[in-house]
């Protein structure tokens, strides 16, 4: 029997918080941030996504992510992110994270690792068939390197029946997401942290699979659409776009992330792992403005200009 295609909805996808200096795994605010998506309201939680740094991580610690997510929440479904891409490794590496999951078996997330879609099923169908889990299949050609069609990946998909999901960050999203949701039942997420949500979900998306330092907006923007469609989602996200735009930058996201979740209370440190980059200096002003704009304390003198920002202390 196939695994049942994951639930639509938000799909958090967890960063992994350091400790400053050692830059060892940060249980406590991990937990502390499983506990923000939960009282957001998440369907689930991805863990080991590319946002989780788990390139980054020793197989020890991607084991020990696991086994505390699905220990403190047992009754949230979760999808763990796979960093291999070689088949074999992918396996070995699978069946490691599944002993230490907690509560219901996981679903496992793969990135694409070849655009020919009988590699891309081999591919699928092996991991699947070592581990009995559902497969979700993320097409990230930003990271992966991989750039596949949406008729070469309907072409996989329509052999691999136990694909619960798919996680569609191919730019443009939108064109994506409509491609494949007009030709295949298994639900299509959009990712990126949020920025493309509104056009994802009149493309027939089922949700939003993705990180983003306030949940709720995303949970928020969900049920909005749910209850009114575009004109109700479209004024639940637009107080939380200019964060999701500013999270979003290229090459600097994940720190800005983890900042906010610092200035949260979330998360103890900010600390990421090489290469990704520290937070620059002069866009924590920036950062603490957004986040004072969405708290609603922030009066028009408090707005901040350029010269302002430069004299800022970070």
């Amino acid at each position: 029997m196939s695994p049942e295609a994951i639930q639509r909805g938000l799909w958090g996808v967890l960063a992994t918080p350091f400790q400053d200096g050692t830059l060892d795994v940060d249980d406590d605010s991990l937990r502390r941030q499983i506990d923000l998506h939960r009282s957001a309201g998440a369907t689930g939680l991805v863990v080991l996504g590319v946002f989780g740094e788990s390139a980054q991580l020793r197989q020890d610690e991607r084991v020990h992510v696991v086994d505390v997510v699905t220990r403190h929440a047992p009754d949230v479904p979760v999808v763990i992110g796979l960093a291999e891409r070689e088949t074999a490794a992918a396996v070995a590496s699978a069946a490691q994270l599944l002993d230490a999951a907690h509560g219901p078996t996981p679903a496992l997330m793969l990135q694409v690792p070849d655009a020919e879609p009988q590699a891309l099923a081999a591919h699928l169908h092996a991991v699947h068939d070592a581990t009995s889990a559902g497969i979700v299949v993320q097409d990230y050609p930003v990271v992966s390197g991989v750039t596949i069609t949406s008729a070469q990946l309907l072409t996989a998909l329509a052999q691999c029946p136990f694909v619960v999901a798919v996680k569609s960050e191919a730019p443009p999203t939108s064109l994506a997401v409509a491609d494949l949701t007009a030709q295949t039942t298994v639900p299509v997420f959009g990712g990126l942290g949020g920025l493309g949500l509104l056009d994802e979900l009149m493309s027939g998306a089922s949700g939003a699979m993705t990180g983003f330092s306030h949940p709720e907006g995303l949970a928020a923007t969900l049920h909005a659409w749910d209850r009114g469609g575009y004109p109700a989602a479209r004024e639940a996200y637009q107080r939380w776009l200019p964060l999701v735009n500013f999270e979003a930058q290229a090459g600097i996201g994940l720190v800005i992330r983890k900042s906010s979740l610092r200035e949260r209370g979330i998360f103890t440190s900010a600390a990421v792992r090489p290469p990704a980059r520290e937070m620059p200096p002069s866009l924590a002003p920036l950062l603490r403005a957004h986040l004072r704009q969405l708290k609603g304390d922030q009066s028009p003198s408090d707005a901040l200009g350029p010269e302002e920002i430069q004299a800022q202390d970070p």
